[in-house]
């Protein structure tokens, strides 16, 4: 017997990889094996074969999307009476630890600079607004590092809301991935840009219940499109643990380095270490608050085994 849920149809429109690559045609590709090799992650199968067949037609669709809107937010300020104002177009781009989802913003922010219509583009990943380690020590949380509690979700919502009303200079703390910390005194400095990119593994949450009964504001309300990267568990399960090993000899290794601990490890040692980061951490905040909000992205990238995109949805208008 089909449950009333199971025959919802989906909102979503599914492309395989094929399907999805065609949709290039016409359209040029800009990049080169520099730009590859500046815009690769560690750890990741990224050719320019993917970047043509699955960001090229990404950004040229995005591209449109932010000349429509950009028609729409004319048509609303003719029909308020109102003085057009550029409004920034927000991307956000959500998804487990490893899988990917830094090198997707970073390609989107390469790629969409290149278009006319989107020549000037921000990225900024939401690490900055990780609460320091002093503050998460003093809460009891520091092991609760990448979970929705662990960022001050005030100050995000205040940055994204702001960027999207046009102010011409909004600015953003700075995180060291070195240092495994807020860096004290160091802003990023968004000048109102055509498009922001937003990237984190929270983005996309709902609007949380406050304690007067109503719902606040959340960060995906601003966005004006979103892209969740997808994959099994134990595909990201092992990329986490192969990149864990790839920086144990190179990151870790760096003099300042919170993960120095780990660089001399076996191999042995480093994978065990790793699993155990995974199955404590990481996985259980995938499972209970990343991939629950996969159903609210405007698009969903589905990779495979290899790192390399298989099929995409693309929610229906």
């Amino acid at each position: 017997m089909v449950s009333a849920l199971e025959s919802i149809p989906s909102p979503y429109v599914e492309l395989d990889r094929a399907a999805w690559a065609r949709l290039r045609r016409a359209h040029p590709m800009s990049l080169n094996d520099a730009d590859l090799a500046r815009l690769s992650g560690v750890g990741e199968r990224l050719d320019m074969q993917e970047i043509e067949e699955v960001y090229l037609p990404l950004s040229r669709l995005l591209s449109f999307y932010v000349e429509g809107t950009s028609n729409l937010h004319q048509v609303t300020s003719n029909f308020l009476g109102e003085a057009p104002e550029r409004t920034p177009f927000v991307i956000g781009v959500a998804g487990s630890v490893a899988v990917g989802k830094s090198t997707t913003a970073r390609i989107l922010r390469e790629m969409l600079a290149r278009w006319p219509s989107t020549p000037h583009v921000e990225l900024l990943t939401t690490d900055g607004f990780l609460f320091p380690n002093a503050e998460l020590t003093r809460r009891g949380i520091m092991h609760r590092k990448g979970f929705p509690e662990s960022y001050d979700q005030r100050a995000l919502l205040r940055f994204v809301a702001e960027v999207k009303a046009g102010q011409e200079i909004v600015t953003a703390p700075v995180y060291s991935h070195l240092t495994y910390d807020i860096v004290p005194g160091e802003h990023i400095v968004v000048h109102r840009p055509d498009v922001l990119i937003v990237e984190g593994l929270n983005v996309l949450q709902a609007p949380r219940l406050r304690a007067d009964g109503r719902y606040g504001l959340a960060v995906s309300d601003f966005f004006d499109f979103s892209v969740y990267v997808d994959a099994n568990i134990e595909h990201i399960r092992s990329w986490y643990i192969d990149r864990f090993l790839r920086l144990r000899k190179t990151a870790f290794t760096q003099p300042g380095s919170y993960w120095q601990r780990y660089a001399a490890l076996s191999d042995a040692e480093a994978t065990a270490t790793a699993d155990e980061i995974w199955r404590t951490i990481n996985e259980p905040n995938l499972v209970g608050n990343v991939v629950t909000t996969r159903g609210r992205a405007s698009l969903i990238l589905t990779k495979g085994r290899d790192h390399g995109v298989r099929n995409v949805l693309l929610r229906k208008l």
